[in-house]
């Protein structure tokens, strides 16, 4: 373990990720006419607006703002009502992207994350490639966007991330930390609100440099023994907390939600495919097998199900994954049923590395594996869309 001159673990990869204006951005996924419109949701009249796109924050208006106020800074604005089962849904499709990088999840809001990266680096994958592939993946899966802040501890990361939004990704490496965080303006570091702030000032204090200079004797006297001490802690960018993952069973997952609920079987096992393809390709930059798999259906009434299936053997193969889903899948749906959405999670992992596999007598040498990990690599390489399978081309996603 190394510690920098400014106190930063050097031994730590942490990334804070943040869904840029999340519910608006889930709503401007069924309504795309309204991306270059400013827009919020949240309560009309004297309602309270929860979220706003970067239009409407153009012209001032922020989360937390009553609607009225929003509405005399931005009178030709379109307000929208909540819908938090589909914020909900979506939340849990990024989580179950952020689950399959690293088993060190720590939810910080229902759009936000802090994600221990640190066992999640491959050799010649660097912290900064990690997070474009996290980014690009989300995009991907989910259709929104989100900042990445990448740093040697969680108050770091989240501070790159504010300054990556929107959009974005920043990565401060520790010998950074200072120059990164001491021009900025005290009110910008984690954990200064709008009174500490306000204090700070009068007392000549107007930078994160400068309170890192202060002493901490004065600090102590106005603010109390514990938070002047941290106080100047936190302005040298120096935090030993640690990312806490959620509890519940370690699994590698991925949902889609149809555009317009479905009936059409064909539809659906298609979409089974392409949610397993994403399912094994993330269990192989894991590095990990799983044994059970599940698959879960909402149907059009919101009512939700699953059923499980254990493998003979563990596997990261898509074929595998995608078979023991159809067979579930035909265990489950009634004719002529409705679905909202489809689930595939794996779970019962064990790193590969430590997994024999018994061969069989008519296994080739080199078969699907081989290949589905030379797809992984261009796809690492060249984006989500570089390598797909023939039959999932030219079909557009219901």
């Amino acid at each position: 373990m190394r510690i920098d001159g400014d106190g930063a673990r050097a031994d730590r990869t942490i990334m804070h990720v943040d869904m840029d204006a999340f519910y608006a951005s889930v709503e401007l996924r069924r309504r795309p006419e309204l991306r270059e419109v400013p827009m919020w949701v949240g309560g009309a009249g004297r309602g309270v607006v929860l979220s706003a796109n970067y239009p409407a924050r153009a012209h001032g208006v922020r989360g937390g703002m009553s609607s009225t106020a929003a509405r005399r800074l931005c009178p030709q604005a379109v307000s929208l009502p909540p819908d938090f089962d589909a914020y909900t849904e979506v939340s849990d499709g990024v989580f179950a992207i952020f689950e399959a990088f690293t088993a060190r999840v720590e939810t910080a809001s229902i759009d936000e994350a802090y994600l221990d990266a640190t066992g999640a680096l491959n050799p010649g994958l660097s912290a900064s490639a990690l997070g474009e592939l996290l980014r690009a993946t989300v995009q991907d899966e989910q259709a929104i966007t989100c900042s990445v802040g990448i740093g040697p501890n969680k108050l770091v990361a989240k501070m790159a991330s504010n300054a990556a939004k929107p959009d974005g990704l920043l990565e401060v490496p520790p010998e950074a930390v200072v120059a990164f965080l001491h021009p900025q303006p005290v009110e910008h570091l984690v954990g200064v609100g709008e009174s500490t702030a306000a204090r700070l000032r009068q007392l000549g204090i107007h930078t994160i440099g400068e309170l890192a200079k202060a002493e901490r004797t004065g600090l102590r006297q106005v603010f109390g023994p514990r938070a002047g001490m941290l106080l100047s802690e936190l302005a040298w960018g120096r935090d030993s907390s640690r990312v806490v993952a959620r509890p519940g069973e370690r699994g590698v997952g991925c949902q889609e939600t149809f555009g317009r609920d479905t009936d059409d079987s064909n539809t659906v096992q298609t979409e089974l495919l392409r949610v397993s393809v994403k399912v094994a390709s993330r269990m192989r930059a894991a590095e990990v097998l799983g044994t059970t798999v599940t698959l879960s259906l909402r149907y059009a009434d919101f009512s939700t199900v699953s059923r499980s299936l254990t493998l003979a053997a563990p596997t990261d193969r898509t074929d595998e994954i995608h078979g023991a889903a159809l067979r579930l899948l035909a265990r489950l749906v009634p004719q002529r049923t409705r679905i909202r959405r489809v689930g595939v999670r794996v779970t019962g992992l064990k790193d590969r590395a430590r997994v024999y596999l018994q061969p069989t007598l008519d296994a080739p040498e080199h078969g699907w594996r081989e290949a589905e990990v030379a797809a992984d690599k261009a796809i690492r390489k060249f984006g989500p869309n570089a390598v797909r399978r023939a039959a999932l081309t030219g079909r557009q996603r219901p």
